[in-house]
């Protein structure tokens, strides 16, 4: 008997294959990031694109962080030494997009309106502004500080509400918003995708707008169940122990809690990955503490 040949599949016709594991028949993704602290230079390009492109609105003092709002923010971590040891990081922090157990985010799990979910197709946890009544539960659930609330009705310049994007609906009072990894994007994405007879959206067509406007390449963006995808690679994420990274660089914020988040941090230095938890003195990174008796 001749032995059967399987023929290599084109990159066009993986496209086109189903993807394992369903979901109501659709594919099971997993969008997530991979961000490189040891490229980023605080620059907050992420910052002022995100705003740009989600009509994120701000006020003419936003030197009161408190009632400001952002999607991703920046924060600057340093390794607590004197100069000339001084070493400093940036940090950027959009929602995690946490999965939790089986979906049950910790923003999910206590929101009376189910005006926040989680896409068993994308793995992004949603925000529907129509229902948001404004509780706030979701922000105290939230350990990443990653929600804000609209405490005022925006304000555009004059002539600025004719650039605003008309993909995003703009938010009103009293309703709460977050990091959507620019879910409308991946909409268009989607529907080109269909268009073009394809059962996945190609890498490339899906891309947050942060992603796209770091000048250093420090946020790689992608489905992280998608082998053929960059940030795949790059985290290396093990389905069998919580998708943690089997990148030794690779670490995830306050990992320990459990939340399964798909925001991936990158680097080098060791004291920047014990400030992705809270480490005690005798612990290593990456394992979680034993028991003293």
């Amino acid at each position: 008997m001749k032995e059967q040949q399987h023929e290599v599949p084109t990159k066009e016709a993986q496209h086109k294959a189903p993807v394992e594991g369903k979901e109501h028949g659709r594919p099971v993704m997993r969008y997530g990031m991979a961000i490189d602290l040891d490229k980023c230079t605080g620059c907050g390009a992420c910052m002022v694109a995100c705003m740009s492109e989600n009509n994120v609105p701000f006020k003419e003092d936003e030197s009161d962080k408190l009632k400001s709002i952002t999607w991703i923010r920046v924060y600057k971590l340093t390794n607590g030494k004197p100069y000339p040891d001084t070493e400093i990081c940036y940090l950027p922090r959009p929602c995690q997009h946490c999965e939790g157990h089986g979906g049950h985010s910790p923003c999910v799990s206590v929101c009376p309106a189910t005006a926040t979910d989680y896409s068993r197709e994308t793995g992004i946890v949603s925000q529907i502004y129509t229902r948001c009544f404004g509780c706030r539960y979701c922000m105290a659930a939230c350990p990443y500080h990653a929600r804000y609330f609209n405490w005022y009705d925006p304000v555009w310049p004059d002539g600025m509400e004719k650039y605003l994007s008309p993909d995003v609906s703009a938010r009103v009072r009293g309703v709460v918003e977050k990091c959507s990894f620019c879910y409308h994007r991946y909409q268009l994405a989607k529907n080109k995708a269909y268009l073009n007879g394809l059962h996945r959206v190609p890498e490339e067509d899906y891309q947050t707008a942060c992603t796209q406007a770091c000048p250093s390449g420090a946020i790689v963006f992608g489905d992280l169940n998608n082998p053929e995808h960059k940030v795949h690679q790059i985290v290396q994420p093990d389905p069998h122990n919580g998708n943690k990274s089997k990148n030794p660089k690779a670490f995830r914020l306050l990992e320990r809690l459990g939340t399964n988040t798909k925001v991936y941090y990158l680097s080098d230095r060791e004291w920047v990955r014990r400030l992705g938890d809270n480490y005690l003195a005798h612990e290593e990174t990456g394992k979680v503490a034993k028991a003293h008796h």
